[in-house]
């Protein structure tokens, strides 16, 4: 597809998006129930096509579990479009209202952004996601995802216009051909498109930002660390670490860095066991952290740490450890190389946790918990359209509010302002 003929496309889109203002929450949640069913009967059909992509791709990449479809998650990807029905609707929210002193009512009511585009990497389970929440908040959608899901998606978002299209609604959803040359005419395409939200690799997220001319939410990548106190707890700790680290490393919330304090190295080999013989996790472990584990962790899957262990979105079973001083040592290394996406402490001194929470600058900061919990599902939003980690606009896990704009509502009876 040229650029030409995907500009057309970007403008039938726009034109369309102004359709689904004129739904009611009911029919929109009917349509979403519709797609839930058709995906739960087409589920064989969508692992053929992924696992055309999967094929296609190296098992040991870290990508490869974003790709990834199975049974599980699909099922778990229907319920998602099952609970963003089953959410209050964020439109014609009236945000402020006020009578000013010559009689106008002023009501500041939510509204759609318009045609929201989403350019994402190797995770089809996307493509369901932002439709999902774009749909019941009222947004058209341009969909730009890699090469690498190519089969993925077109098999999801044919099931998307199989149900739209019984509706007149198909042309509110655009997917994009996946060659790589087919982004930029979307990133200028500012008179068709309202705002553009990456989700991938700092890489990606640093070409949006730097060739759009449209407005970009910028989705941080997840540079995570979670600082172990000298009043933290171990066993609480240990629990923490491992399920920051080794639920799922291929999502932005895992764990990259654990930062220790001094006093609590004789710790370390009790709070890493068994992710040598039970995870394989690579560590890249600083010279004091090193001392305290090289005779407790398997040899082969410990390094020395170099400087390009630190600020490093692994996406894989791998991890670094840094120890310091004290808190505010911890807090320095943070603002160094933090993402601003998740950051986490444990310790039991509230006075030290309030502290960390109070100064450390990120969308997300913990308290004795796994960062794992960065995901709009599990902060009861529903499906995620990602986390922002920028300040403007939304930040943190954004869902249907955070893809609301607002517009101000005049009325009056005939009032004119003076000269």
């Amino acid at each position: 597809m040229t650029s030409p003929e995907i500009i057309n496309q970007l403008k039938i889109v726009n034109n369309a998006s102004r359709k689904l203002v004129r739904l009611n929450d009911s029919e929109i949640n009917q349509i979403l129930h519709e797609l839930a069913d058709l995906t739960a009967n087409r589920i064989e059909y969508i692992l053929k096509e992924n696992q055309k992509d999967l094929d296609r791709m190296d098992a040991s990449n870290p990508k490869y579990d974003r790709l990834l479809l199975n049974e599980d998650r699909l099922l778990a990807i229907i319920e998602d479009i099952r609970k963003v029905a089953s959410l209050p609707s964020p439109l014609n929210k009236v945000l402020e209202e006020k009578t000013i002193p010559n009689g106008l009512n002023l009501q500041k009511t939510t509204v759609p952004l318009g045609v929201i585009g989403i350019v994402f990497e190797s995770r089809p389970n996307v493509t369901f996601d932002v439709f999902s929440l774009c749909f019941k908040s009222g947004n058209a959608s341009i969909l730009k995802g890699s090469r690498d899901a190519h089969y993925s998606n077109i098999a999801i978002v044919s099931l998307i216009h199989q149900v739209l299209e019984k509706y007149n609604l198909k042309e509110t959803v655009f997917l994009a051909p996946s060659e790589r040359e087919a982004l930029q005419p979307i990133l200028e395409a500012v008179e068709y498109v309202n705002t553009i939200i990456p989700r991938g690799s700092q890489g990606l997220i640093s070409f949006v930002r730097e060739h759009s001319k449209v407005p970009v939410i910028e989705t941080g990548a997840g540079i995570v660390h979670t600082y172990f106190d000298l009043s933290a707890d171990l066993n609480k700790g240990k629990a923490i670490i491992q399920n920051a680290k080794s639920r799922r490393v291929s999502v932005c919330n895992a764990l990259d860095c654990l930062i220790i304090h001094q006093d609590r190295l004789q710790d370390l080999p009790l709070i890493l066991e068994g992710m040598d013989s039970n995870n394989n996790c690579m560590v890249y472990a600083d010279k004091e952290a090193y001392s305290h584990l090289k005779d407790h962790y398997e040899s082969n899957l410990l390094k020395a740490a170099s400087s390009d262990s630190y600020g490093t979105e692994f996406l894989s079973m791998t991890m670094s450890v840094k120890t310091v001083n004290n808190i505010d040592e911890a807090m320095d290394h943070i603002s160094e190389y933090s993402s601003k996406h998740s950051e986490a402490i444990i310790a039991e001194d509230k006075n030290t946790a309030d502290y960390f929470l109070k100064n450390v600058d990120a969308a997300v900061v913990y308290a004795n918990s796994s960062t794992a919990f960065t995901d709009g599902g599990q902060f009861g939003m529903g499906a995620e359209i990602g986390i922002s980690t920028q300040k403007l606009h939304a930040r943190g896990p954004m869902a249907l509010q955070e893809i609301t704009s607002y517009k101000w509502i005049v009325r009056g009876d005939g009032q004119i302002r003076p000269r």
